[in-house]
Parts: structure tokens; C-alpha cells; sequence
């Protein structure tokens, strides 16, 4: 079983970029599940609404669930980190000019497709 300290880690990272950029769930934490934690991508999903579940993937999460793809643990403990994170991304965000991050949001959103195709 993966340490405690990862998930939560990834819910800062994904909370921190989420913060920055109004992104999170399919851009960073499905992605980070399945190459990272070797989860399934149904369980990723389903994990990933999971942790958003009030009031955006109640019913989403719910059918995850009940098909045996949702781990409320770890979406427990990245909803947690991504709690904080959000708050620290946030604020790194509003320090950056427009164009700086809007630039940062494009790489990101390019080598994460570049990554999805090749893999």
C-alpha cells in the first residue's frame, strides 16, 4: 500500500496547480493515479469523484462506487491535501502576471497531452 504522505502529497500538488490554473481532477489527479499509483483509469475516476463528491460527483462517485471503483481512502486523503493546496495555488497565482500564467497553463496542458498519447 502506497504511504499515506503520497496521496496526500498529490492532493497538494493537484491543490496548489487547481489553485493556480482552475484545473485539477482529469488533468492532474487521473493522469497521477494511473501512472504513478497503478490505478485503474475507471478507478481513478471513480476515486478522483469521489473526493469532489458535494455537491459536483454525488451521483457520478456513486455509481463509481458501486461498481467497486472508488477508493475512499486515498480520495479522503487527497481531498485533504488538495484542500491546502488550493489555498497556496491560489495565492502563487495571483502573484504571477496574465501572460506568465497563462504561458505556465499551456506547457502544462501540452505535456500532459504529449504524455497521454505516448504512453
Amino acid at each position: 500500500m502506497v504511504n499515506s504522505a503520497l496521496y496526500v502529497g498529490l492532493g497538494m500538488l493537484t491543490g496548489i496547480i487547481s489553485g493556480m490554473f482552475g484545473i485539477g481532477g482529469g488533468i492532474i489527479l487521473i493522469p497521477a493515479l494511473v501512472f504513478f499509483f497503478g490505478f485503474t483509469q475507471h478507478a481513478a475516476q471513480g476515486t478522483t469523484m469521489a473526493l469532489l463528491v458535494l455537491p459536483i460527483g454525488f451521483f457520478a462517485a456513486l455509481e463509481y462506487y458501486r461498481h467497486g471503483n472508488v477508493d475512499i481512502r486515498v480520495g479522503a486523503l487527497i481531498a485533504l491535501g488538495f484542500f491546502v493546496g488550493g489555498f497556496f495555488g491560489a495565492r502563487i497565482a495571483t502573484e504571477l502576471s496574465e501572460a506568465v500564467l497563462t504561458r505556465v497553463f499551456g506547457v502544462g496542458l501540452v505535456l500532459i497531452g504529449i504524455r497521454m498519447i505516448i504512453s
